[in-house]
């Protein structure tokens, strides 16, 4: 499912950008000749604009859930949050329709991130066997309906979305590994592995068949970045890890800006349609004051050539990085021959695309920020190649890559399953190491000014684990960071405290007083309950005011004992910080008992009470944290 949702959003996207294309290239020909290209402008600002509005307003209106690539949204889900709807088959549809939208529209955004949150929905889905928005089961896998599934199977989506994204299998498997599973074991790799496989083979076997090419499997992935000669001899970015964090360091500004100034839904459409505006109007201006004209050759493999102002036989060569999908002029930088762009070309271009990327994520719009950075990595390591051509020979294809690779890594900060990805995107093992180095020195170089994209979840006030402690917060100690007092229920409890007590909290754990099956007493009799009734309930668990205790069943006793952990984690309350984290992260817990010297419950540790610490400017701060 995940490998066709990947073919229907790539044949989507090429058609309708091909259309949009076709219809600006037809008029910029028809008024270079007669004059008034402004109105080529024009048309070119209102198409972007009118398929933007589209996705933009499914999005602000319908599910916001939906914007944005959705990596961090699942990455704090199989970290253990539970953030509402971002698994729904609403949020699917969504992320579906307004990526197509925002592709199509010209923004500086990729398809790749929407790929892999809809991978995960997916899996989310299918894994539940029934649908809660659509009312409908299917009474079948019901043995997985409970968070530890759910977790794993959405592990699964998120690697066949990889894998369907950039034709990565392994790269998909160590994606999940490395950025999304909190909690690994070997049947999780395998089941992974699996499903990443299927995903890459369905979407390969159906575009062959659309290609008119059936049976004829091409490269792998929406992104084939083909091969080259396996002789990059020298790794030269520290410069790229400054720009991926200076990206991250804008974006996180812009970020905090947007969710102060532009909340309301109607703003936000507006800053969307004003960016695909803006995109269109610059990308025009740089293919008018470019002067960059290059021969059409006989294999001349341009899917929109511009001629403009360029002789018969010519077409302009910025024309090629702007007036096409971003996946397009990322082929473009890899494979064009030596001379098909001149370095001002390249510069200016590098320029103008970061300074629209930057603007361009965090849009209320269904956009990944990976093929941007490729696009930006692609043209920089392009123009340095051609700059080392005038002293050594150098194919500028290969500095292409690795700039491409240092971009990228530069701002997500991911290193093992990236290297994996573009190697197995290349077809070539060989680039394994300079691409691992690249992206190495480009996190060090980034993380020692900022984090990467892992620091929205702290934007967003949610509670985010990361593999290990703050590095200062070895003073603070279990009982700094607990929540106390605590609640406690006796063994045996009066079913009218329970009432009371869950009334005034937020907890949704309902199930036994919904089901009216453990009330003990002379006049009720006592059904055992069944783990199918746990089962049946979830994930939707009925909130305490939607279920009438009478007053004899107030008085009424429940016997908690089959339903309590009579064995759990527990710290005392010295034990520092790192140390109660890694139990946390290790065991997969929900909640830590803290014990005093004498084992009587002190208080309890969440997942809030260590979220919250992180070092800022001026040491260990604590963060504001969602109370849902």
């Amino acid at each position: 499912l995940t490998g066709l949702i990947a073919c229907m959003i790539d044949i989507a996207v090429e058609k309708l950008a091909g259309y949009k294309y076709l219809a600006v290239k037809q008029n910029i020909e028809k008024y270079t000749e007669l004059g008034g290209l402004s109105i080529s402008l024009i048309l070119w600002a209102v198409l972007n604009s009118a398929f933007v509005m589209l996705g933009s307003l499914a999005v602000a209106f319908l599910e916001p859930i939906a914007a944005g690539s959705g990596i961090p949204q699942i990455k704090c889900f199989l970290n253990g949050v539970k953030i509402p709807r971002v698994v729904r088959l609403k949020t699917l549809v969504i992320k579906v329709f307004g990526v197509i939208c925002s592709v199509a529209g010209g923004l500086a955004v990729g398809k790749e991130g929407p790929m892999i949150h809809s991978g995960a929905v997916v899996a989310a889905g299918v894994s539940q066997g029934r649908s809660t928005s659509l009312k409908k089961d299917f009474k079948i896998f019901e043995y997985f309906r409970r968070d530890t599934e759910k977790r794993d199977f959405v592990s699964a989506g998120a690697a066949a979305g990889v894998s369907a994204a950039f034709g990565a299998p392994v790269g998909g498997v160590l994606f999940s590994l490395e950025e999304g599973a909190s909690f690994w074991n070997q049947l999780l790799t395998w089941r992974i592995f699996f499903a990443s496989m299927v995903s890459t083979f369905t979407l390969n076997f159906f575009l062959s068949i659309y290609h008119g090419k059936p049976g004829q499997l091409s490269s792998p992935g929406l992104i084939n970045f083909g091969r080259f000669d396996s002789d990059v001899s020298s790794v030269f970015i520290v410069f790229r890890g400054v720009l991926g964090a200076l990206f991250n360091i804008i974006n996180y500004w812009l970020t905090i800006f947007r969710i102060r100034y532009i909340h309301r839904p109607c703003l936000q459409v507006m800053e969307a349609m004003l960016v695909a505006a803006v995109t269109a109007t610059v990308s025009f201006a740089m293919i008018y004051f470019s002067n960059d004209c290059q021969p059409l050759g006989q294999d001349n493999t341009e899917e929109y050539p511009l001629q403009l102002f360029c002789a018969d036989g010519e077409y302009n060569s910025m024309a090629t990085a702007f007036f096409n999908t971003p996946e397009r002029s990322v082929r473009s930088l890899f494979h064009n021959p030596p001379g098909t762009y001149n370095p001002v070309t390249l510069g200016v271009f590098t320029l103008a695309y970061f300074a629209l990327a930057v603007w361009t994520y965090g849009l209320t719009v269904s956009a990944g920020v990976f093929i941007p950075s490729l696009l930006i990595g692609a043209a920089w390591g392009r123009l340095f190649g051609i700059l080392l051509s005038f002293i050594i020979w150098a194919d500028p294809g290969k500095y292409a890559l690795i700039g491409a690779a240092a971009q990228l890594g530069g701002i997500v900060r991911m290193t093992l399953s990236l290297t994996v990805i573009l190697v197995e995107a290349t077809g070539n093992v060989t680039y394994g190491f300079p691409i691992m180095l690249v992206l190495m020195t480009a996190k060090i170089v980034g993380d020692y000014f900022i984090e990467g994209r892992s620091r929205i979840p702290g934007l967003q006030s949610v509670p985010f684990l990361h593999w290990d402690a703050p590095p200062t917060s070895h003073w603070l100690t279990a009982r700094e960071v607990m929540s106390s007092p605590v609640t406690c229920f006796n063994r045996v409890e009066k079913v009218g405290r329970i009432v009371d007590v869950l009334s005034n909290t937020s907890t949704n754990h309902n199930v036994l007083i919904k089901s009216k099956t453990c009330l003990a007493s002379s006049r009720l009799s006592q059904r055992r309950l069944q783990l199918k009734d746990f089962r049946d309930a979830y994930p939707r668990f009925p909130p305490i005011q939607s279920i009438h205790v009478s007053q004899d069943e107030r008085e009424c006793m429940m016997d908690l004992t089959e339903f309590m952990n009579p064995t759990p984690y527990t710290v005392p309350q010295e034990t520092s910080l790192p140390r109660v984290f890694k139990l946390f992260r290790a065991l997969g817990l929900r909640h830590l008992v803290v014990v005093d010297n004498e084992n009587r419950v002190v208080g309890l540790v969440t997942r809030k009470d260590l979220a919250r610490y992180h070092v800022g400017k001026d040491g260990l701060e604590e963060l504001h944290l969602a109370q849902t």
